[in-house]
């Protein structure tokens, strides 16, 4: 897929993994400015398309009075009602000029007819489904290449052992073991950054952190070092965790899916972010905050012992969630 330009308007995200899901709207909407004049002041909309009255859509998706270049992006359109679908019919019948249309669907759902019929008006179809075993052999295998590295069959079959079934951790395995071992991925460097128990990875860590399980998140922490996960990764798990929490509860409460494009996180993370932000307050935040930047120091050579740190940051953390 070449995302520098885009040959269509109208794109329907098609399936349910999360991951691709995401990472096919944010490369669409990084190309679509790519291709605008006024990339800078290029308006994003998005919103759940279930959530949102025919009213609401028909003002999103109507032509602009100044004709100024626009993307509008559609969550859960497999749950829109009858009247939304038919607004958004309409408009993929006759895209107005300077809107780039991104929707997704699951392909099932009350408004299941939708994927086809935007299939049959011309919609640029990016899949998006779960991908089964095979499938991921080969997302693993492109993973690479895309980071210029030509793996053997045995590299990714360790790497699927190693890391598990999570696209999002597929995905950042890779990019970091080709970082790290300057695009020579052997079977030696995967077996010394993702031997052991894949389930355990540095977000597993870093959601009991921020929820104040000090218990289970040194035990998840352990093990994790144990069976030989990089203190950087799980350094960059649990500061990426405050820090989204940070800014979500500074966004205030409000719909995860009117917030997504505010926030640059996908729905589904704005819902687990705000549930998380219920056990901190803005002077623990800060606290936690300096408490993940000293961390990303010491894992990079700061500290003498870089398990204590990351211990020593998940017993302030936790303290402070709650």
């Amino acid at each position: 897929m070449v995302w520098e330009c885009l040959s269509v308007p109208l794109h329907l995200l098609l399936g349910d993994e999360e991951y691709l899901v995401e990472r096919s709207l944010r490369r669409l909407i990084d190309a679509a400015r790519a291709a605008s004049d006024d990339a800078a002041g290029m308006q994003l909309t998005r919103m759940r398309a279930g959530d949102a009255s025919s009213a609401i859509l028909a003002e999103m998706l109507s032509p602009s009075l100044f004709g100024e270049d626009r993307i509008v992006a559609l969550d859960d359109a497999h749950e829109a009602g009858k009247d939304a679908v038919e607004v958004i019919s309409g408009t993929a019948r006759d895209m107005p000029d300077g809107v780039t249309l991104i929707v997704h669907h699951t392909g099932g759902g009350r408004a299941k007819a939708l994927a086809g019929t935007l299939q049959k008006l011309g919609a640029e179809t990016h899949r998006c489904a779960k991908l089964n075993a095979s499938e991921r052999v080969e997302f693993v295998r492109t993973e690479l290449r895309d980071h210029g590295v030509r793996a053997s069959p045995d590299v990714i079959t360790l790497i699927l052992e190693g890391v598990g079934s999570s696209l999002r951790e597929l995905a950042s395995a890779c990019s970091q073991l080709a970082a790290d071992t300057g695009g020579a991925v052997t079977a030696a460097a995967v077996q010394r950054y993702y031997s052991g128990k894949a389930e355990v990875t540095g977000f597993d860590v870093a959601d009991k952190a921020v929820a104040g399980n000090r218990a289970a998140a040194l035990e998840s922490v352990r093990w994790a070092l144990h069976t030989g996960v990089p203190h950087v990764l799980l350094a960059d798990a649990l500061g990426e965790a405050v820090r989204s929490i940070a800014r979500v509860a500074a966004a205030g409460r409000g719909d995860p899916g009117r917030l997504a494009g505010q926030l640059g996180m996908p729905p589904w993370k704005v819902r687990k972010t705000q549930q998380q932000a219920r056990a901190w307050r803005p002077d623990t935040l800060a606290v936690a905050l300096r408490a993940v930047a000293r961390l990303n120091g010491d894992v990079k050579g700061g500290a003498a012992d870089p398990d204590y740190a990351l211990e020593r940051a998940i017993v302030e953390i936790t303290g402070l969630a709650g």
